[in-house]
């Protein structure tokens, strides 16, 4: 654990449909203090074809903006860093050539986080940046592409949503030519209240004692509405309705005059009024604040979260463990043969022996989940479940190398499910993979019996076991299982002996 002492200088980017954002914090005696924020507009959204490819243009735009993002932390720890994409990079195709330039930009890997992930950090971004006066609280974000809603109590979040509904995507779907008419702002927030439809109902159940929205788009409009006289407390109905009749007396975003609409928000901020206007309706919202925390300060908590061994990775994986009903036993056995594994041969194989570690402990906990559904092929329904849940704290990159350890735990070593995996973690992967695979052959029998004291030896291709004299002639099934084995391992250029 860090010591409190301890000084940090933690930064995080938040790679949106619209603006990129960066803020830099000093973490010091358990604050955090803000000291950098930087935004550029980049418009991504606006950038996607309709086959979901990224205009060269854009990317080029994009890309200037991490390199001059990562002057200012390309030097910084990797653990001190995290870098997120969102709506856009989530429905991009193809989007792993771009990922590995923006992060030879940046300097540091970028995740693409699902839109759950998405809301829970800008719930813990909204309600470390607020007073707690008790109860729930609701909170609305309307990003370049996509709507999270939150209902959350204290720094925990009870429901959590995501809309593909942003103010890029619908001002492009209807205000496209930028003109502002009745008729395109009533189809606007009717396609909004649509998106809306199945989750508000439990929205209203749930209940909240205060409203509060993130992002520019609401800060915009609160701005907007305060600056008109329209309200002095935040963003009401009756203001944002006299919002909307301003703009389509506007005619055109060219001739929006408010002096808290930017330049590059205008092509924009009509798309924003119907979202959050439908967000009111369907949620029926009298009067909403705004809060300064939004996605990139939620993801420098979940840094120093990190830091403090309070990992919300950890928590997820345990809760999914308890759900599908893990042999808890048989895990910790094959996670303590697997991380004595690891230690024999970390530095021969050049593992990141705290990141090893860790991956292993979730891979060895999780690797039987999927006997819940079916014995036969198990391994491919755990890798499933890993890989498309909605896992709290965990990227889709993550979950993908965790579902490949998963998967890769039994049975013929697929290289087709490594090489989905990111280049630069498919040499670390394949290794844990074998450390798992071994650690769970050598506990086949689940007998609270530790496996003999046998020794490992590691080189950069091969990997030798040698057990007691005559254990192995003793241990017949454990034999032949090595002998397969060996065969299996052929395919990952890893050759693997036993005495």
């Amino acid at each position: 654990m860090s010591n409190a002492s301890d000084t940090r200088t933690l930064a995080a980017v938040d790679l949106g449909s619209n603006s990129f954002h960066m803020i830099v914090g000093r973490f010091q005696n358990g604050q955090l203090q803000l000291i950098d924020r930087l935004r550029e507009p980049v418009r991504l959204a606006a950038g996607l074809t309709d086959r979901h490819q990224l205009d060269p243009a854009v990317a080029r735009r994009a890309l200037d903006c991490l390199e001059r993002f990562g002057q200012r932390v390309r030097d910084l720890d990797p653990d001190n860093v995290r870098a997120v994409g969102t709506n856009t990079l989530r429905r991009m195709q193809s989007s792993a050539r771009f990922l590995d330039q923006a992060q030879q930009a940046l300097g540091h890997s970028i995740e693409v986080i699902s839109g759950i992930e998405e809301a829970r950090l800008i719930h813990l971004g909204v309600a470390h940046s607020l007073p707690d006066p008790g109860g729930r609280r609701l909170v609305v974000d309307i990003g370049g592409g996509s709507t999270e809603i939150i209902v959350g109590e204290g720094l925990v979040p009870v429901q959590l949503e995501s809309l593909y509904m942003g103010c890029v995507s619908m001002s492009e779907r209807f205000f496209g030519d930028g003109s502002i008419r009745k008729a395109s702002m009533k189809d606007a927030i009717l396609a909004a209240r649509l998106e809306l439809q199945p989750s508000k109902q439990l929205f209203r159940r749930l209940g909240w004692s205060m409203a509060t929205g993130s992002s520019g788009t609401i800060r915009t409009i609160r701005d907007v509405v305060v600056e008109r006289g329209w309200s002095d407390n935040g963003i009401s109905a009756d203001s944002l309705k006299k919002l909307r009749s301003a703009l389509v007396e506007t005619g055109h975003a060219d001739k929006i005059d408010f002096t808290a609409v930017s330049e590059d928000r205008k092509p924009v901020f009509a798309g924003g009024v119907a979202v959050l206007s439908a967000v009111f309706h369907a949620l029926k919202i009298e009067r909403m604040l705004h809060s300064t925390g939004a996605l990139r300060e939620g993801l420098l908590y979940d840094l120093i979260g990190r830091i403090q061994h309070q990992d919300m990775r950890e928590s997820s994986v345990q809760a999914m463990a308890q759900r599908y009903h893990v042999d808890q036993e048989q895990a910790q056995r094959v996670e303590q043969t697997a991380l004595m594994l690891l230690d024999r041969v970390v530095e021969t194989w050049q593992l990141q022996p705290d990141d090893a570690r860790q991956w292993l402990h979730w891979a060895a906990l999780l690797h039987e989940m999927g006997l819940v559904i079916a014995h036969s092929g198990y391994h491919k329904h755990g890798a499933y479940l890993v890989e498309y849940s909605d896992l709290a704290g965990f990227s889709r990159r993550d979950q993908r190398l965790l579902g490949a350890l998963v998967r890769s735990h039994r049975r013929k070593f697929r290289k087709s499910v490594i090489e989905s995996l990111p280049a630069s973690m498919r040499g670390s992967a394949t290794r844990l993979a074998i450390l798992l695979r071994l650690a769970v052959l050598l506990h086949r029998n689940r007998s609270h019996q530790p496996p003999p004291d046998f020794r490992v030896a590691a080189q950069a291709d091969c990997i030798k076991l040698t057990f007691p004299n005559n254990w192995l002639e003793k241990h017949a099934l454990t034999r032949a299982d090595l002998t397969i084995e060996r065969k299996h391992l052929k395919h990952t250029g890893v050759q693997l002996e036993f005495s």
